[in-house]
């Protein structure tokens, strides 16, 4: 009997946070869900941060994933876009380990290379990959939320393999991994 498992994908965002849902059946992906938090409403950049926060453990508590892949921050020019969008990744990282779902972030590039085969293609590119893949209907009017299913499908392109980013299976192996960053 083959086991099942379900990745949970996101694409952090302080406007749009996107995500997707995926089962892995043996060694098929079956499509799930793909949806968005819509944050442009909301002026306090806290309380954005807390939004994803919830939303991310209401995912957690409602699909039970047993892994989550995100996107990391690309680094742009922007530093307080920079901030921002690291904070928004914190958060859902936070909300993951909280849970204590192991965690792993993705480049951009290598989720838009997982999916497409080119670490350059367009939002677009990466869409229409999956609703072809995942044999998706219809696809959304925002591409945020099939950002966060790529991130889901890179990941499982990627299971078994040595090298796939960074991963934190909770608290301490944050901590561990992450020495410097943690004040004593």
């Amino acid at each position: 009997m083959s086991k099942e498992k379900i990745i949970l994908g996101i694409d952090p965002g302080t406007t749009i946070m996107g995500f997707g849902l995926i089962k892995v059946v043996g060694k098929s992906m079956v499509f799930m869900q793909l949806n968005e938090l819509h944050l442009q409403k909301y002026s306090d950049h806290y309380l954005k941060l807390k939004l994803i926060f919830e939303r991310t453990v209401e995912l957690i508590d409602t699909y039970h994933p047993d892994e989550i892949a995100i996107e990391a921050p690309f680094f742009g020019k922007n530093v307080q876009s920079m901030l921002k969008l690291g904070r928004a990744q914190g958060v859902a990282m936070a909300a993951g380990l909280s849970r204590e779902v192991p965690i792993t972030e993705y480049s951009p590039k290598k989720i838009k290379m997982a999916i497409t085969g080119n670490g350059n293609a367009s939002k677009e590119q990466v869409a229409k990959m999956l609703q072809s893949l995942l044999n998706i209907k219809e696809l959304p009017k925002n591409l945020d939320s099939t950002d966060g299913l790529a991130a889901a499908v890179c990941h499982y392109y990627n299971q078994g393999r040595v090298e796939v980013g960074k991963s934190y299976s909770g608290w301490s192996a944050f901590v561990k991994q992450n020495k410097d960053r943690v004040k004593k």
